[in-house]
């Protein structure tokens, strides 16, 4: 499934256009890593913020984080260039992970403390990260995660993405980068 254009108010609408209001052809849109790279990769500060997000990925899937899944917003899936005249700072990420396979939440607890670092995660990367351990998930979480992101603070509906752990994507998604970044413009 792709990400839809944003729309007239330059953000990813909630439901595809054309798609009935009802139904479960809406966001969060999951998409590969490839395609979000491919879809947002348009400037040299966007470029940067990716390749942020795929080096925090390698970090995670060096430690054994390579089940589950991550949402992904904020200004980053905005026309923020357009609405307000600058780029994005950041991207939003909710990291929902499954415990690699022997760990214990007391044995992975350490490894996984640096990637909840949000200063840290953040300066480094360009990624606003927040890490849950499935499947032991609170379904208000849940509710807070996507009543949270599904509008923006001015009360905007608005979309955002999803997309797999699993390291195959990440590969071709740093290729795109390095294809693009030629031509790209701050």
């Amino acid at each position: 499934m792709s990400i839809p254009d944003w729309n007239m108010a330059g953000v990813v609408p909630p439901v595809r256009p054309g798609a009935h209001p009802a139904g479960k052809d809406r966001s969060p849109y999951r998409v590969s890593l490839r395609e979000f790279a491919d879809r947002f990769c348009l400037s040299s500060e966007r470029f940067e913020i990716l390749s942020g997000l795929i080096d925090l990925r390698s970090g995670l899937h060096s430690i054994g984080v390579t089940q589950g899944f991550q949402w992904i917003d904020g200004s980053f899936l905005e026309n923020i260039e357009d609405t307000k005249s600058r780029p994005p700072n950041d991207v939003d990420v909710v990291t929902y992970a499954f415990l690699p396979v022997g760990e214990t939440q007391q044995s992975f607890f350490p490894k996984i403390l640096p990637f909840m670092d949000k200063a840290a995660v953040k300066s480094k990367y360009k990624v606003d990260h927040f890490v849950k351990i499935l499947p032991q998930i609170d379904i208000r979480d849940v509710c807070y995660w996507y009543s949270l992101w599904s509008h923006r603070r001015d009360g905007v509906w608005k979309g955002y993405a999803e997309v797999d752990l699993d390291p195959v994507d990440d590969p071709q998604a740093r290729s795109i980068l390095a294809a693009k970044s030629p031509g790209l413009q701050p």
